[in-house]
């Protein structure tokens, strides 16, 4: 039997089935079903819990744009290190917890899979006081840096007060829902990301806008309400795992510290980290060019950013249902196969994020006058919009095979590519500060980071070998 739990194969170039396989595949389906309608059948759910952070996306810009335009552009200022913990946290720290965790069980050993957990939460626990500390400490200076001035930075500081400054939480609720997956639960995570998005809407809009009795906190309230919502599924899923409901369960009595399992957990989401840092960093020194032109066109970016973070959150969708795909033909010997599923999920990716941005350009108007009525920073999203929506479909492209590369344990290639983006966006903006650019040449550089950023990532896929030694996976 092979790490991944199927049955060892020999490489068939041809990738046509034999024998063994064919009767694996009652076990395993992925091998040989056809590829979108499994891809798009494996997609949904996560589309279902991604479009619920969607709609917390949208619903806090409508009600801090209620707020006043220093509000909306403070957002913009914080926006990106909210993202860059919450990626940590759910999606690169919380696939190494899932991947330990599903491992473990793999193998059948149960009592490691619980103590796995136990080691997870510390992680969770230390990641979430570096942020607080970190964030506490530096916030403001960094705001600042980022061209925070007046109001937005005053603004900017009480909402990161009162959000890092509980940023355990965030962090605890990532974690259990990743220890959930790695159980193969995907129902559980799903519905409290639902219901998490629903209270959190209504309790940040209470608290932020004041209702009847309630006054209004302003940004302190909107994120104290995302902090309350937190911890109704924090309470949720920790009833659950500590009620023996779960395969892996908490147990606070005889746990030991095991340097090996905090290894086994590190070593795979400590270098998952880097993808959302430079993510991040490209935002950030991006957000910090655009200040430069005023509160404005940073209100009018940070809302036409939250769009680019909603289209593209559906090629996380279909290229998160390409890993398992990809992985279990890899550990086949089918590479024909899983090269077919990754150009699938991203030709998928590419087209429908593609046209939904090209829609928007078209009438950008649709998306930001839900968020604003002042004429200059609609100006400004519309420009933005108009300029770069449609390439939102290369960022969608590189996401997609950037998770297909994960599914073949060869996930740097992608990785590198981010960096390009960076780069690109660092020398191309100290160039055009030099030249005096206007903000739509800054729109345009950030639509040309997108075109590089796909074609360079599907250049490099295309030309990385997959072979069947990829599917390698720690024990």
């Amino acid at each position: 039997m092979s790490e991944l739990g199927v049955a060892e194969i020999p490489v068939v170039e041809d990738d046509k089935p034999s024998l063994p396989r064919l009767q694996d595949q009652a076990r395993n389906p992925l091998l040989d079903s056809p590829i979108l309608p499994t891809l798009l059948r494996l997609a949904t759910p996560n589309v279902v819990a991604l479009t619920a952070g969607t709609c917390v996306a949208i619903a806090e810009t409508t009600y801090i744009g209620r707020l006043g335009v220093e509000p909306l552009a403070a957002m913009a200022l914080v926006f990106p290190l909210v993202i860059l913990m919450m990626t940590m946290s759910g999606g690169a720290m919380g696939g190494g917890v899932a991947s330990a965790i599903a491992r473990a069980l793999g193998a059948n050993d149960v009592e490691r899979a619980s103590a796995l957990a136990m080691h997870a939460l510390i992680i969770g626990v230390c990641f979430g006081l570096v942020f607080m500390i970190g964030m506490l400490l530096f916030g403001p200076y960094l705001f600042a840096l980022l061209g925070g001035r007046g109001r937005v930075l005053s603004e900017a500081i009480a909402y990161s007060q009162i959000f890092f400054g509980g940023a355990v939480i965030p962090w605890l609720l990532n974690t259990l829902a990743a220890l959930l997956r790695g159980t193969g639960n995907m129902k559980l995570p799903s519905a409290i990301i639902l219901n998490s998005a629903m209270l959190q809407i209504i309790l940040g809009g209470t608290l932020g806008l004041g209702l009847g009795p309630i006054p209004q906190f302003g940004m302190r309230g909107v994120a104290a309400g995302t902090l309350m919502a937190f911890c109704v599924g924090i309470g949720i899923m920790g009833w659950y795992l500590l009620s023996g409901r779960s395969r892996v369960k908490l147990s606070l009595w005889n746990f030991a510290f095991h340097r090996t399992m905090f290894s086994d957990i590190l070593k795979v989401g400590a270098v998952a980290c880097l993808s959302p840092l430079q993510v991040v960093l490209t935002i950030t020194y991006f957000t910090h060019m655009l200040a430069n032109f005023g509160t404005e066109v940073l209100a009018g970016y940070g809302i036409g950013a939250r769009l680019e973070f909603m289209l593209t959150s559906l090629a996380f969708a279909v290229g998160m249902a390409s890993v398992p795909m990809v992985g279990m033909s890899i550990g086949a010997g089918r590479i024909a196969r899983a090269r077919r599923i990754a150009w699938t999920a991203g030709a998928v990716s590419f087209a429908v994020v593609g046209a939904c941005g090209t829609f928007i350009a078209i009438f950008p108007g649709l998306w930001v006058n839900i968020f604003t009525d002042n004429p200059a920073v609609r100006a400004a999203g519309r420009e933005y919009l108009s300029t770069a929506a449609p390439l939102f479909a290369f960022i969608g492209l590189s996401i997609s095979l950037y998770f297909s590369s994960q599914g073949a344990a060869k996930v740097s290639g992608p990785v590198l590519g981010q960096t390009a983006r960076l780069a690109f966006i660092v020398v191309g903006g100290w160039w055009l500060s030099g030249q005096g650019a206007t903000s739509t040449q800054f729109f345009w550089l950030a639509a040309a980071s997108m075109i590089l950023l796909g074609t360079l990532v599907a250049a490099i896929v295309r030309a990385t070998d997959w072979g069947p030694k990829a599917a390698g996976l720690p024990s």
